[in-house]
């Protein structure tokens, strides 16, 4: 099992974590966000934690809650990131939501950088992105010369991604809003391959015409499908998963028949982010499938 943070984002840093919140700056702008794997105490103190931040996501309800503004702060801002080696920085704009994200995951940054050095190698390949969000991994594929689709159920995060591939200066990307379990048994149907595929579902979530989404009980049936897609010659495979109740021997064992029967490179773990503080936090559990 191997464990993966990001290690050269100078525009976001997680500074402390404890009793179910996170101190974090994004660029120029640190916030207090509820976070339920902080379990443990804070290293810092309350006032340390006051003193430091600009705003704190106050929540109402289990999905929404409001900002309060300890400091001036604007509502939208961007911050970049610089895969190594590459010629573009992924700019994403950040705004501060309802349902208590800002618009990226920072520990995303380690699958960004894998799919990169992928796609940097290949030619003419297809990547796809499922459960796309704002297009982190998209637009690290389409940084590297890969031909992008990014499908997510929400209108709206996909405008929000069209964004930052315009601010990152990336020409065009395939964008699709659609329930992502359905287009993956669309694309087997066609008989699509792709090179490269990330499926970072959400434990629970909704399709744009209401289908449901319970990572415990459609993950069997997205696997079965997903593979499917992938070039049995050539492929980047990976898995993503947060759930307060997934291991990672739970991915490996979605990813070891595949692996064998096509000799695919094979690797899991978690991943976390590394606090200025010195705790480390964990944000979900992942596999990868390599065959180059």
């Amino acid at each position: 099992m191997q464990l993966l943070s990001p290690q050269h984002w100078n525009q976001y840093e997680l500074l402390d974590a404890g009793n179910f919140e996170k101190l974090e700056r994004f660029g120029d702008f640190i916030t207090i966000r509820p976070e339920p794997q902080a379990v443990w105490n804070k290293v810092w103190n309350e006032a340390d934690w006051e003193k430091h931040a600009h705003v704190k996501f106050i929540p109402r309800s289990s999905s929404s809650g409001d900002w309060k503004k300890i400091k001036k702060m604007p509502d939208q801002w961007n911050i970049s990131y610089k895969i190594p080696q590459a010629v573009h920085s992924l700019v994403f704009r950040l705004g501060l939501t309802s349902f208590k994200h800002v618009g990226v995951f920072p520990e995303q940054a380690v699958n960004w950088d894998a799919i990169y050095s992928f796609f940097s190698t290949q030619k003419q390949a297809k990547f796809l992105n499922l459960f796309a969000y704002t297009g982190g991994a998209s637009l690290a594929a389409r940084a590297a010369g890969a031909d992008v689709t990014h499908v997510d159920s929400i209108k709206q995060v996909v405008t929000w991604a069209n964004e930052n591939r315009q601010l990152s200066k990336l020409d065009e990307i395939r964008w699709l809003i659609d329930d992502a379990l359905k287009f993956v048994k669309k694309e087997v149907r066609r008989g699509n391959l792709y090179q490269g595929v990330i499926l970072d579902p959400p434990a629970y979530g909704h399709g744009p015409n209401g289908e449901k989404w319970k990572l415990e009980g459609n993950i069997a049936e997205m696997m079965n499908e997903v593979l499917k897609l992938l070039n049995p010659d050539k492929h980047l495979f990976i898995l993503n998963a947060y759930s307060l109740g997934f291991s990672s021997i739970i991915i490996e064992n979605f990813l070891r028949t595949y692996a064998l029967k096509n000799t695919s490179d094979m690797q899991s773990g978690e991943l976390f982010l590394q606090a200025k503080s010195g705790i480390k936090l964990p944000l979900g559990v992942w596999g990868k499938l390599t065959k180059q």
